[in-house]
């Protein structure tokens, strides 16, 4: 049900379970007017030094707890990622395609890269693989987490078989390394090449396709629970 009406799990039953005898603040009223005075724009600071100019003092703490309470958020306020310090694939695989990236016929190099987007309050990943031979997406998954699972879902929206594919390139994340990753390029006979730890070059054919992906798909639209990010990448990509 939470899935059909476009709402979360959590929301519901804190939703369902709140206190609902508790007062709303008398300044609510003037908070909620203030700010839509703004055009969404005043954050707690503004909206503040506004009710000070209307005689009514009030500290940024209240007015950030109304702001909460009634979903209010300044347009200025832009959910930032921050990732997260991982450790790096220290393997000893040469980089053998070291930024050759024309003149590839078709499976001859997949690359994959990783990148995040905002799904309802909290961050999910995307994951693509890229066909060098004419920057074609051959196979994608997004899920809450981002690890080697990701990627090998990833694989499993290849159309064909994936013993056509000559050799695997990602970058040195540790999504890459793992015993999935391994036991898939072994079984079907994909050589791989890691990128230089460091070089965002060596990996520019994937950051190209995702800053194309968050201009053109990302950027324009809010995606509230993940099925839906799943659904409409599905026709993005196709």
């Amino acid at each position: 049900m939470c899935r059909i009406l476009e709402i979360s799990r959590s929301g519901y039953y804190k939703y369902r379970d709140k206190d609902f005898s508790k007062k709303k603040d008398v300044h609510t009223d003037l908070v909620v007017k203030v700010f839509h005075e703004s055009h969404q724009i005043y954050g707690a600071r503004k909206i503040k030094k506004a009710c000070e100019d209307q005689d009514v003092i009030l500290s940024r703490r209240r007015i950030g707890r109304i702001m909460a309470e009634e979903g209010l958020v300044s347009r200025y306020t832009v959910a930032q990622f921050k990732p997260r310090r991982q450790k790096v694939n220290r393997d000893d695989v040469k980089n053998i395609i070291d930024q050759d990236f024309e003149g590839r016929s078709k499976n001859e190099v997949i690359v994959s890269d990783l990148t995040y987007v905002r799904v309802g309050n909290r961050w999910n990943y995307i994951c693509v693989l890229v066909d060098l031979f004419n920057r074609e997406i051959v196979g994608y998954s997004v899920g809450p987490r981002k690890t080697s699972q990701l990627v090998k879902e990833a694989f499993a929206t290849v159309k064909g078989s994936l013993s056509n594919i000559q050799y695997f390139y990602s970058d040195r994340g540790m999504e890459f390394k793992s015993s999935l990753i391994e036991d898939l390029i072994n079984t079907f006979d994909i050589s791989r090449s890691l990128s230089e730890a460091g070089v965002p070059y060596d990996n520019a054919v994937a950051e190209a396709t995702f800053k194309t992906i968050k201009t053109e798909f990302v950027y324009p639209n809010k995606f509230k629970i993940l099925q839906q990010l799943r659904q409409e990448l599905a026709v993005y990509v196709w």
